[in-house]
């Protein structure tokens, strides 16, 4: 029952943390416009594996990492170069003009790798699963073994990539506008970066 509520609690969590428009949703959203959505589903299986490893990462060093105020500072300070060198970046590409070309390349291991990647540069979701484990307690009171582990780093992987499913399944709506997707996908994921870097700086200024 225990291993019940943890699941169902964490999807739900890391479904919703997934929901608004963020890296990697966005990521598979724009591969599905310009390469197609087996691409874009291929790309949110990527990110589903490194979000499962983070997920284990987070449950494993929670305890660790909430009586080590030094660590928190060390990730939120390695995901603010991140935000910034991807800050760069998606505004140079937004401001790079040329067209979308809707080819529909055949999905294959490039796309999952690319999942991969931007999930890794993503490091916001290991903070987010650790604060979700010290709310249910699983550094303290629930007994800390792979019965809560399991239960655990499967569902954040679950319920995220139900969320980034969906963003595959409702391509069709934005493929018509393409062009203009991609380009102001771009500047938004620019001012995306921004804000997690004031975010960012907020947190490290305050711990």
């Amino acid at each position: 029952m225990e291993e019940t509520k943890i699941f169902l609690i964490t999807y739900l969590a890391a479904f919703i943390g997934v929901v608004p428009p963020g890296l990697v949703n966005m990521t598979v959203a724009k591969t599905c416009v310009e390469k197609g959505k087996k691409n874009g589903f291929f790309v949110a299986i990527g990110a589903g594996i490194v979000i499962l490893i983070q997920a284990f990462i987070a449950v494993l060093l929670a305890k660790y990492i909430f009586d080590h105020p030094f660590v928190r500072r060390m990730l939120l300070r390695g995901g603010l170069v991140v935000f910034c060198i991807l800050a760069v970046y998606f505004f140079i590409q937004a401001r790079h003009k040329k067209g979308v070309s809707q080819n529909r390349q055949k999905a294959n291991a490039n796309s999952v790798l690319k999942g991969m990647l931007i999930a890794a540069l993503n490091v916001f979701p290991i903070p987010y699963f650790v604060a979700i484990a010290g709310a249910m307690d699983l550094s303290g009171g629930v007994e800390y073994d792979w019965f809560v582990i399991i239960p655990f780093a499967t569902a954040a992987c679950a319920g995220s990539f139900t969320a980034l499913y969906l963003y595959v399944v409702l391509f069709d709506k934005i493929e018509k506008k393409a062009e203009s997707f991609a380009k102001y996908s771009n500047y938004f994921m620019a001012v995306l970066m921004l804000v997690l870097i004031l975010v960012a700086l907020i947190r490290i200024f305050n711990t």
